[in-house]
């Protein structure tokens, strides 16, 4: 009886053995019950591949990757703009209990070099793109082997590896509780956190926005996000490879492309998922009021708070606006507010996920009553187990068993949760999480700095942006825009401050801690908080 209910890869010549398909193979599952189907368009290159290839690529990428060092449990890294190789990879690793870890292409080589050295991958795939970056990794990370992607042409070095192992691999056994991926976010103390993705995680992500999402075989699911971000590849791309529908990828968002994509009956969009600046841009573009929006099920918006004209714009059209609240720790799916409460309860971010529980406390971990503020806890089997490589953050992290995320948030009467402050001091930009620390950092290698403070401020185009507060050295002078050049050549775009502030001294209480609250309060408003 058992073994009835397991598909076997004995249907699959390629397999190399009669090993049964484990039940978090979405790949090799969709292949045997629709091969032909198509589960991949990318539309910048008119590729696309059915399940049948999907998983056979994976088979072979997976094949690649053991007789290139990769045992189980080793990481293998992918540094690409947006492209079906990400799943490729993702199913490949699952299949031989590999780790597969995302790198952020907009990171500097300094930043990525890390996380690198964090993770150390056996193997980097990247595009080619960022093939100086990749030997620059390759170089200063001890990485053992680089696998180069041309998406434009079959000759490329990728393609090539494929066609070289068409046996396919030599699958792994594990179970759901093993890592499937490490994600990196911005950490509180200037460096990033690998938060590790379970495959259990990714089941229940599935489960968790996939059933208020109304996702199905039939569903077809835009992706405009970048897939190294959780945003990206699990709202709503890897819920509807689960289901068996379509995804269909851009490189890289275009409002005109996206809107042209929405509209276009043949491609047939029901799904998309993005921050909620790209809404912004897309209905501030001339062809908004004539993109036929109709076949359009479900429009996930998180990253960043909504502004109310967005969302009533957007439903007027007839748009199912579907907002919610999550981390990458938490699949990322942590609540939801269906799209008939998103007037009526503005500004909330909607009530916890199927087989998510959360709760509200104050410092001492006692429930708060209702409206009244603390930090919200998260609890489920959609929740990080931990840090990778660092016992102290994921120790840090947990209270019995519930993950502490450190945003202040509370319940109203109808169990609706509001957030009303960020996770410590971080602030959101253009749909990136930004942590000031990270960027006082770079300040202090500044000679001319004595004290150096980040906050957010309100921006009209990316919803907050940094605002750097110094105090510089007795008898020193510095200008803003050497400043500024400082924090360009050593961070990212978007964690670059937009202004520069300079005090005679920053504010701090008893212990010695700069007071956030205040310097937002005389450079943004008083009584203002951090935008949520």
């Amino acid at each position: 009886m058992r073994q009835s209910l397991l598909w076997s890869l004995q249907i699959f010549p390629r397999g190399r053995g009669e090993v049964s398909v484990k039940y978090y193979d979405w790949a090799a599952r969709q292949a045997a019950m629709q091969p032909n189907k198509v589960a991949i368009k990318d539309l910048d290159t008119d590729r696309q591949f059915t399940y049948r290839e999907l998983n056979a690529r994976s088979e072979s990428l997976a094949a690649w990757l053991q007789d290139n060092g990769v045992e189980s449990g080793c990481r293998v890294a992918i540094l690409a703009r947006n492209c079906a190789e990400f799943f490729e990879l993702q199913f490949a690793c699952g299949k031989i209990a590999a780790i597969a870890v995302p790198l952020n292409w907009r990171l500097t080589e300094k930043e990525l070099d890390y996380i690198v050295n964090d993770c150390t991958p056996t193997v980097l795939l990247h595009d080619l793109k960022f093939r100086d970056m990749a030997a620059y990794l390759q170089e200063h990370c001890q990485i053992a082997t680089l696998l180069e992607i041309d998406t434009d042409s079959d000759k490329g070095d990728y393609e090539l590896a494929l066609a070289k192992y068409t046996q396919g691999c030599s699958p792994e056994s594990m179970s759901h509780d093993d890592t499937a991926m490490i994600m990196y976010t911005s950490g509180t103390t200037g460096h990033p956190k690998g938060a590790k993705i379970t495959h259990q995680m990714n089941l229940y992500n599935c489960i968790n926005l996939g059933i208020p999402g109304r996702i199905s075989p039939d569903s077809v699911h835009l992706v405009v996000l970048p897939l190294f971000h959780t945003g990206g590849l699990n709202c709503y791309a890897n819920p509807v490879l689960h289901a068996g529908g379509q995804v269909l990828l851009l490189r890289e968002f275009s409002p005109a492309a996206a809107l042209r994509i929405m509209g276009d009956p043949e491609l047939g969009v029901t799904h998309f998922f993005a921050i909620p600046a790209a809404y912004q841009f897309m209905m501030l573009h001339p062809d908004f009021g004539s993109t036929d929006f109709s076949r359009i099920q479900i429009a996930g918006v998180g990253g960043a708070p909504c502004a109310e004209t967005i969302l009533k714009t957007w439903l007027d059209r007839g748009v199912s606006v579907f907002q919610g609240w999550g981390m990458t720790e938490t699949s990322p799916g942590g609540t939801a507010l269906n799209a008939e409460d998103a007037v009526r309860k503005l500004g909330s971010a909607g009530k916890p996920l199927m087989h998510t529980e959360i709760k509200i406390v104050d410092e001492e971990g006692n429930i708060v009553p209702q409206g009244d503020v603390g930090e919200l806890l998260i609890k489920g089997p959609n929740i990080t187990p931990g840090y990778w490589n660092d016992a102290k953050a994921t120790a840090d992290a947990f209270v019995d068993g519930w993950l502490k995320t450190g945003d202040a948030a509370r319940f109203d009467e109808e169990g609706f949760i509001y957030i009303v402050d960020r996770s410590k001091d971080m602030y959101i930009s253009g749909g990136e999480n930004v942590y000031p620390a990270e960027i006082e950092n770079v300040l202090y290698q500044l000679p001319e700095v004595a004290e150096a403070a980040v906050i957010g401020i309100p921006d009209k185009r990316w919803g907050e942006t940094g605002m750097a507060i110094l105090v510089l050295k007795e008898g020193k002078t510095l200008e803003d825009k050497a400043v500024i050049a400082h924090c360009r050549n050593n961070l990212a775009k978007f964690k670059v401050p937009l202004k520069v502030e300079h005090i005679d001294a920053l504010p701090r209480n008893a212990t010695g801690k700069v007071l956030k609250r205040v310097l937002r309060d005389r450079f943004v408003g008083k009584g203002a908080p951090a935008i949520t």
